[in-house]
């Protein structure tokens, strides 16, 4: 074979796989990926912490007969420390918000002497310090006059959802009236929707009820607030409505109702009604449960106008088929932990606070507060009872307190207060006197 003949039958045996690249052409361009834009996210920290000292002249035992004994004993709390972080998707309208409460100190258990419950110790697990997730809230805005929540939130009802900052109110403490009756705090899980309309704000939200095992003489419905066990029953849910108006500046002034069940969010269904037909057993309630209604209504009010600050609210209740509830809350297992005293239909709360600022009338500069100021609570949980419950005196109470709160930057407060406590009928329960020192932070 001729030698160019065999070169020509070699080079047709290589696949073209092997031919080398052609070279790249300095023409064309390089092209690039470009990363993705990450969306703008906005953090926003604050929080706020409270120390409490405290003097009594009377012994924690109210239920003697002539009221408490005198006594002299002072007590010190880290009452709480809240910490909240918001972040929020500008360009998505959304927003989330979160806000850690740790109260008296942190967690753990506590022994309670319970008075109400003829001297009996009991065991609190909660009371000694909690840590509790009071906001777990995803919103998403429409625009800016309307947004949607889903999570949990404070109830709105009374005064303390909107102000709960030790800075919001001038005594040292939260009212007395509206803790006393109400979960202090309150805050479920559900969803919320806001609508601002300019000179009035109004807000709807559909929550979990509360547990009638727990309510009692003293303090009406506070207890059934659902923390005492993991999950949180919605058997029975609620619907709340407030509308705020704040036409006028500095002052703003509404309503709120709550409406929910409670019977069906009781650990155990065992407040049931009664029948023949109670069908093949496989119905928790054939004939339906005992209704247990819950109607909270309320009035409030805020004023910031110049050197005068004042808030006010009057709060009524009512309670269905209270009598149903206590006759079987008089017969809960000791493990439960609760009160066990009769409930009453109604309810009523109301206090005032008024203070002005002297600051600049002691030479002092625009970071300084100095607010002299008075309050008035009033509040009975045993409000009009039923025929067949005994009108227990001590449950109805009137405080009286006077004293200073000193701010600085708005940021550090200190306060000073002495509170007078009468029971019923002055006349046959001695009068409780305390001073109290707060201090703290809020930012």
């Amino acid at each position: 074979m001729r030698p160019a003949l065999l070169l020509a039958v070699l080079l047709s045996a290589v696949p073209a796989w092997a031919d080398p690249p052609p070279p790249a052409s300095a023409e064309t361009p390089t092209e690039e990926k470009e990363a993705p834009k990450r969306p703008r996210l906005e953090f926003k920290m604050s929080g706020y912490g409270d120390l409490q000292f405290t003097y009594h002249n009377y012994g924690e035992n109210q239920n003697r007969v002539g009221g408490s004994q005198r006594d002299s004993r002072m007590t010190f709390d880290t009452t709480r420390l809240a910490l909240e972080l918001e972040a929020e998707l500008p360009e998505y309208g959304l927003e989330a918000e979160i806000e850690v409460e740790f109260e008296h100190g942190g967690t753990g258990s506590s022994m309670e002497l319970e008075y109400e419950e003829f001297g009996e110790f009991e065991m609190e697990v909660e009371k000694g310090g909690e840590v509790v997730v009071e906001e777990l809230v995803l919103k998403k805005k429409f625009g800016p006059r309307f947004s949607l929540a889903i999570g949990r939130f404070y109830v709105a009802v009374g005064t303390l959802s909107a102000y709960s900052r030790p800075t919001d109110y001038l005594a040292t403490v939260r009212s007395e009236s509206e803790t006393l009756i109400l979960p202090n705090t309150w805050h479920e899980m559900g969803l919320q929707a806001r609508a601002n309309l300019g000179a009035v704000k109004l807000t709807a939200q559909a929550v979990n009820g509360l547990d009638s095992t727990a309510f009692n003489s003293q303090r009406w419905v506070a207890e059934g607030h659902q923390l005492r066990f993991e999950m949180v029953r919605a058997r029975d849910m609620a619907l709340v409505l407030r509308a705020d108006v704040d036409r006028f500046e500095g002052i703003v002034f509404g309503a709120s109702g709550y409406y929910g069940g409670t019977t069906r969010n009781r650990p155990k269904p065992d407040l049931v009604k009664s029948c023949e037909a109670s069908g093949d057993g496989r119905q928790v309630a054939p004939c339906g449960y005992v209704p247990g209604g819950l109607l909270i209504l309320d009035a409030h009010l805020s004023v910031e106008k110049g050197p005068w600050r004042a808030k006010a609210l009057v709060l009524w209740g009512n309670l269905q088929n209270a009598d149903d509830i206590s006759a079987r809350n008089s017969r809960l297992s000791n493990f439960l932990n609760v009160t066990r005293t009769p409930v009453a239909e109604h309810a009523l709360a109301t206090w005032a606070e008024l203070g002005r600022d002297v600051a600049p009338a002691l030479g002092l500069g625009r970071d300084h507060g100095v607010e002299p100021f008075v309050r008035f609570d009033y509040v009975d949980s045993q409000f009009k009872p039923r025929a067949d419950l005994f009108d227990n005196p001590r449950f109805a109470r009137s405080i009286y307190t006077v004293g200073v709160a000193y701010t600085l930057a708005d940021l550090f407060f200190a306060k000073f207060d002495f509170g007078h406590r009468r029971l019923g009928d002055s006349s046959r329960f001695r009068p409780e006197n305390t001073l109290r020192l707060s201090t703290g932070f809020s930012y």
